[in-house]
């Protein structure tokens, strides 16, 4: 059975598709369409083995558009996947926010649509994005089932004195300003992999998840269910990021905007684009292997960026932790989680207190693939779980949909 995975952005429409046979869960193509809405868009389709094509279909005005350029690409005689693109048989979306209202993945109808569009003024880049590659959907692939995986719906457990903000309640109450927290799809899969890892069952499973990227978050996961996150009521809360300031005082916002004279949204723009390794780094990066290799080359400045990401790490570490009682693993994920032998080293040799030791061998090996990192003396485990966030989309879809 042929599954969609769609992860709709402002100007781009990313898409992956998945054969979906009991436990035999492959990816048949993949690919996106940049710059939608322009003059010149760009679409990228891949299929496994190495076939790469990227060209500029024409007429891309809308995300409608991308998908029709999008369903030419699968369906091309020389090197499409379908047939005809009645072969997709259902379609899951990934969407940002999702308030309080969704918990779980759900079968978009009217009233989810609803939720979304409700949700815009907490995801106001991507929500409204999010929705119209859902009704590009529903216009091209008619009476296919679309499912929205919301990003915010892991964490939904988590109890109020976690999600509370110490401000008047009437924020709250309402206008929902509270934490949410995101990366949910990538933490719930990695908290579901790592159970099957250690041959335990998931509602027994106390960890604390660490999705390390270009965003970056961290989980307290217990029983199986998230307990504590760091992103807030949008993803600039908590650890320092690529181009994210990651936590800092509020007075410290007011104070740039008093001093620069900055709009909000231009202060917006400076926090969630020009900040965190980027502003930190001095080398014009926000990519954490530039910052590594400059700092390996004597570049202070790079190194001290290095220092500030590591700190942060390591002070939710501790927290969450002791949230946990002592947690059974630390677990990475995502690109500097998953690749960078020198990042978890720094944060390892951090937590020799907590009795938990680097096995630099271990470490060294386990690049872009899941293993145990830590020593065998260790009192709890360092493991590296890849996240595959699409194919949790693809599972949550086939689920919902009762089609397993």
């Amino acid at each position: 059975m042929k599954v969609l995975v769609i992860n709709a952005g402002s100007s781009s429409l990313k898409f992956t598709l998945f054969e979906m046979e009991g436990k035999d869960n492959t990816v048949v193509a993949s690919g996106q369409v940049e710059r939608v809405g322009s003059d010149k868009p760009n679409l990228i389709f891949k299929r496994p083995g190495g076939v790469k094509k990227e060209y500029m279909p024409e007429g891309v005005k809308n995300h409608a558009d991308a998908l029709r350029a999008v369903c030419g690409a699968l369906t091309d005689p020389a090197d499409g996947v379908l047939k005809d693109a009645s072969e997709v048989k259902a379609i899951g979306h990934r969407v940002l926010h999702g308030g309080e209202k969704v918990t779980q993945p759900v079968l978009v109808d009217d009233a989810v649509k609803g939720i979304i569009r409700e949700c815009f003024p907490l995801g106001p880049l991507h929500n409204p994005a999010n929705l119209m590659g859902i009704e590009a959907c529903e216009e091209i692939f008619c009476g296919v089932p679309n499912v929205a995986v919301f990003d915010t719906q892991f964490h939904q457990s988590m109890p109020p004195e976690a999600y509370l903000y110490a401000i008047p309640t009437e924020f709250y109450k309402e206008h929902g300003i509270r934490k949410y927290g995101f990366h949910g799809t990538s933490h719930h899969f990695v908290t579901l992999s790592t159970a099957e890892f250690l041959g335990k069952n998931v509602d027994d499973l106390n960890i604390i998840t660490c999705h390390l990227g270009n965003g970056c978050s961290m989980a307290a996961v217990k029983n199986g269910k998230c307990f504590d996150t760091t992103m807030g009521l949008t993803p600039l809360e908590g650890l320092m990021m690529g181009t994210r300031s990651g936590d800092m005082d509020p007075a410290a916002v007011l104070r740039i905007a008093e001093i620069t004279g900055k709009k909000p949204a231009e202060v917006d723009t400076l926090l969630n684009k020009k900040s965190g390794l980027f502003a930190m780094g001095g080398i014009g990066s926000g990519d954490m292997r530039d910052i590594v290799n400059a700092a390996d080359s004597g570049n202070e400045q790079a190194a001290l960026a290095l220092k500030m990401f590591v700190r942060r790490v390591v002070k939710y570490i501790g927290s969450y932790y002791v949230l946990l009682h002592g947690p059974e693993a630390l677990v990475f994920t995502g690109g500097i989680g998953e690749y960078s032998v020198a990042v978890r080293g720094m944060i390892l040799r951090e937590l020799a207190c907590l009795n938990l030791f680097e096995d630099p061998a271990k470490n060294a090996a386990c690049t872009g693939k899941k293993g145990i990192i830590s020593t065998d003396d260790s009192a709890w485990k360092a493991i590296v779980m890849p996240t595959n966030e699409e194919l949790m989309i693809a599972r949550s879809t086939v689920r919902i949909l009762g089609l397993a």
